[in-house]
């Protein structure tokens, strides 16, 4: 078992079509575990030979067309759970969860976008945010190493959009997603990335529109949560630009960690 390993998150929107620049960054950034979100494609589509054959085991909760997690992993990927507790009759793929290096318990998340304002699908997010909460506290109760990393879809503050007047009726930026979103920290959560990185304004997505990434018009919305076991045990976080400014690139970024495990 190595020393500490590098765990990443990233939004891939699109296992297929991003297939050339994700077996180009597992080779360059050469991560020990990858969350993926928006896979966007069933699990017998998703490009399994491929990503073995890069040196990675894979567990998917995938959909047709929309959603999609998954975890990949080095090490034999155990005990995987698929889809949030607290709703049987959810059907969306947004969560899975598997244990590492036999010892670190992580999860993937898409949490749902929840736009537009006054829909089903705002109350939708806020009830599902509900349930990751409820899900996190009673996980935090077995003193496991755990790690909840994905796409959050929400701005936890004004300084982590470029522009917080344009996303005032964005769910995103309500208050009660925000709340929400803080209420998950205060079960004694650390934002990997946050704990190494204060100043303001630093993203994770760029809109496909308007060059907003040339102009670096960004959101944060991609996130690392740690128990307090495996906070301690944090060495370093970051982003990795580097895919998004490649060729028919994900709108999101990779976000990671590195963690000690002895």
């Amino acid at each position: 078992m190595p020393n500490s390993i590098k765990i990443t998150t990233w939004n891939i929107n699109s296992v297929k079509v991003r297939l050339p620049n994700i077996l180009l960054w597992l080779k360059e950034a050469a991560p020990d575990v990858v969350l993926l979100q928006e896979l966007k494609c069933v699990d017998e589509k998703f490009p399994r030979m491929e990503i073995e054959d890069a040196g990675y085991n894979i567990e998917i909760h995938g959909q047709k067309t929309y959603n999609g997690v998954a975890i990949l992993s080095k090490s034999p990927i155990e005990d995987v759970k698929r889809g949030l507790p607290g709703d049987t009759d959810d059907e969306q793929a947004r969560y899975i969860e598997g244990t590492v290096f036999g010892k670190l318990r992580v999860a993937s998340l898409y949490l749902p976008n929840g736009n537009p304002m006054g829909s089903d699908k705002f109350k939708y997010k806020l009830a599902w945010m509900d349930r990751l909460k409820a899900h996190m506290a009673s996980s935090l109760m077995d003193d496991e190493l755990r790690l909840w990393g994905g796409d959050y879809n929400v701005i936890p503050t004004d300084s982590d959009v470029y522009n917080p007047a344009a996303f005032t009726n964005d769910a995103l930026t309500q208050p009660e997603s925000r709340a929400r979103f803080r209420a998950m920290i205060h079960l004694g959560l650390t934002d990997a990335f946050r704990a190494f990185n204060t100043l303001p304004h630093q993203y994770s997505y760029w809109d496909y529109q308007a060059g907003a990434w040339a102009k670096d018009n960004g959101l944060l919305i991609d996130f690392l949560l740690l128990s307090p076991l495996i906070a301690d045990k944090l060495c370093s976080a970051g982003i990795d630009k580097n895919p998004r400014g490649r060729e028919k690139p994900s709108d999101h970024t990779p976000v990671w960690c590195e963690i000690e495990l002895n």
